[in-house]
Formats: structure tokens, C-alpha cells, sequence
């Protein structure tokens, strides 16, 4: 049995693990991943408005047997969460995306493996067989169809199109760490790495000894460029001309579940369920994309109203807390994902961080229900929500 990292033993909560994640990565990769775009105003507002919900709890309820057991696409999953895509996880955590998808395997949750992630897809689904795949769609009809075909070779049985990327964002925060796709050498990279030697050591020089210069490896059908590199300008590929005639040609391509993520419009929901989409996933990017867009709760909100049938809803952007999870339930969300906080504790202290953060959420969202007077996550709904 190994021991715990001695780490773990301060974490109380999701929130306690950006602190660490600070003090252990170099800033140019925490600011990666912990900041938004420009003026990070929907980063914040997607925090301030969960914060507005209120709870009515009822009294006096038998809650004895409570569950937050999910079932979805047929699958049942020990928790209502999962974790989101996330790109270049492998350099923020010796083999990133590895340590979140064996985790989630192992608290039987859903894991999300990004694009931009720096693992083969086929060597990440071989050790998670129920992981799914996000997908940034390159601009041409070509390019499409080899990307999805190798994802469905792969063995994926959900694969997750992300569509609010026509662009990149203006992430200001990103040019004054020092941090670029692929990064740059420079005295100020070298001089972040010799003061956080724990990473340096246990992810980029591991990295390096045992499996080499990370690549993008599943960008597109081919593998990508470096990581590391003093002169590439990685290909994003043109995306500006992306349209629904896309979404069409995926899901004539595709016959497992297609879920369209990066929706705000209740229109675009609409849309979506009508040219086939399985499920849609309510997000702005984590802030990361449009600054002043709406938070994902507010969005959920209006959207929830007008799908109907057998479309799935999911949220991200923004969840840290049992409580939030179960405000977008109660609203109507079916699923909750979940991104920089598991990576957090992957860059601090591995699989076993991870899976530490996963059972804190669960045992938040079970204390929560019971607190609420509820026995399972399909009692959750609007009448236990008090809006400020």
C-alpha cells in the first residue's frame, strides 16, 4: 500500500489545491492554467454568481439512504462530476493525463481528455477504457474526417467537439508569465524551473529521461509539434470559417455519442439537439475564451428551459464546492465537470491527489444532500433554491 503524500494531509477542500499548485509550478505553467482571458471578468462572475444561489433545506427527512449514484449513456457513475478536458496536463504532472484518467477509472467517474493533451489518445484509453474525447476541429472537411476516424479507432465511445475556439483569446496573463505553444527557451523559464525543482525534477527532466520531447499528440490525426521549441509557431490550424455544416459532417461520421461543448445561446442549444447532439456541455472555457461572457449557472438557466427529450445537459466553469455541484443539479443540469483543481492536485501529488480530490467532492455533495433532506441527485430541484 503506498503512503500518502504527506501533501494531502492539508487539503481539506478543492479550493486548498491552487495554493499548493502555486508554490510547486513554475508561473508561467500555473498561470496557464489558472488564469482567463483579458480582463478575467468571466472567470470571476462564474464564481460570484454561484455565490448568489441560496438553500431552502427541508427538516425532518429519513436520508438514511441516500445515493449520488448517476447513471448516463449508460453507464453508472459513483458521483453526478466529472473531470474536464484539460490541455497540456502532462506538463504541469509527470504524465497528466495518465494520473487523471486512471483516477477517474478507479472513482468511476468520466474523465475528459483534451486535444491539446501531450499523451497518445490509444495509449490513455488503453489504461481508462471509459474515457471520453474532447476535439478541437480543425477548418478542414479533410482534416475532420481523419481526426474522428482515429478517435473512433481508438475505441472512444464519446467524443466531445468543442466550438467556442473560432479564435484564439486574448489571454494577456499568458505573454507576461512567459508562457507560449510551444514554449520558448529563455533565461526567465530556466530561472522559474531552478526555483520550483520539485517539478523540474519529477515532471520535466522525468519526462524527458524516460519518454522524451512531449508532442501534441492528438490535435489532429497526425502527431503535432513539440512542446518545447525555440522556433515552431504551433499550427492551430485555420477554425475561423467553422460552421454547423461541420457538427453535420461529424455526426454523420460518428455513430457513438456526440456532445457539442463551449454553449451559452439557448439557440445554439437548440441547434445543437436538432442536428443530432447527444448531450451539449454549458461553458465558457472556464473563462478562458470571450471575457464578459455570461456565467455557465446563469446560461444553464436559460437554457434548460427549451431542450426537451433525450438531450443531456452538462455544465462546466467554475465549480469548486458540493454546494455548487448541487445548484446546477437543482437547476437542471444532468452532469457537472470539473477542470483545474484535479489537475492541481495531479501537479502536487500524482494519482493519489487526485483521487483525494475526488472523494472530498463526493463526500461534500452526500453531506450537502443530506443537509438538504434529500436522498438521491433526481430529488434535487429549483424549489430548494433561494436566488439573492
Amino acid at each position: 500500500m503506498t503512503k500518502k503524500p504527506r501533501i494531502l494531509n492539508k487539503v481539506f477542500a478543492l479550493d486548498d489545491l491552487e495554493y499548493y499548485a502555486m508554490r510547486h509550478l513554475p508561473r508561467p505553467v500555473f498561470g496557464y492554467i489558472s488564469g482567463g482571458s483579458e480582463r478575467n471578468q468571466t472567470l470571476d462572475v462564474n464564481s460570484y454568481d454561484l455565490q448568489k444561489i441560496k438553500f431552502i433545506p427541508n427538516i425532518l427527512r429519513d436520508v438514511s439512504e441516500r445515493s449520488i449514484t448517476t447513471s448516463l449513456f449508460g453507464n453508472k457513475w459513483n458521483a453526478p462530476f466529472g473531470i474536464s478536458p484539460m490541455g497540456v496536463s502532462a506538463l504541469a504532472a509527470y504524465r497528466g493525463d495518465i494520473v487523471l484518467a486512471e483516477a477517474a477509472r478507479n472513482m468511476n467517474i468520466p474523465m475528459i481528455i483534451s486535444g491539446s493533451s501531450l499523451i497518445p489518445m490509444e495509449e490513455i484509453i488503453k489504461l481508462a477504457p471509459e474515457t471520453w474525447f474532447q476535439a478541437y476541429l480543425p477548418g478542414d472537411h479533410d482534416k475532420v474526417e481523419k481526426l474522428v476516424l482515429r478517435v473512433k479507432n481508438a475505441g472512444f465511445k464519446t467524443l466531445i467537439l468543442t466550438v467556442d475556439v473560432s479564435v484564439l483569446a486574448g489571454r494577456e496573463n499568458n505573454l507576461r508569465n512567459g508562457f507560449s505553444t510551444p514554449l520558448r527557451p529563455s533565461f526567465r523559464l530556466m530561472y522559474d524551473g531552478m526555483i520550483r525543482p520539485k517539478w523540474t525534477l519529477n515532471t520535466f527532466l522525468r519526462t524527458l529521461l524516460i519518454h522524451g520531447m512531449p508532442h501534441f499528440e492528438n490535435f489532429l490525426a497526425d502527431r503535432g509539434e513539440p512542446v518545447f521549441s525555440a522556433s515552431i509557431n504551433r499550427d492551430f490550424g485555420k477554425r475561423s470559417n467553422l460552421n454547423w455544416e461541420h457538427l453535420k459532417q461529424i455526426r454523420d461520421l460518428w455513430d457513438g455519442n456526440l456532445i457539442v461543448k463551449g454553449i451559452l445561446n439557448k439557440d445554439d442549444a437548440i441547434k445543437s439537439q436538432s442536428m443530432g447532439a447527444d448531450a451539449i456541455i454549458i461553458s465558457n472555457h472556464g473563462g478562458r475564451q470571450l471575457d464578459s461572457a455570461i456565467s455557465s449557472i446563469k446560461a444553464l438557466e436559460n437554457i434548460r428551459p427549451v431542450i426537451k427529450g433525450d438531450c443531456k445537459i452538462f455544465v462546466d466553469s467554475g465549480f469548486r464546492r458540493g454546494t455548487d455541484v448541487i445548484k446546477a443539479l437543482a437547476i437542471g443540469a444532468d452532469f457537472v465537470f470539473i477542470g483545474r483543481p484535479f489537475l492541481y492536485a495531479a501537479s502536487i501529488a500524482g494519482q493519489e491527489g487526485v483521487e483525494h480530490s475526488i472523494q472530498l467532492l463526493m463526500e461534500e455533495i452526500d453531506r450537502d444532500i443530506a443537509l438538504l433532506g434529500v436522498n438521491s441527485i433526481d430529488e434535487l430541484n429549483t424549489n430548494l433554491l433561494y436566488k439573492d
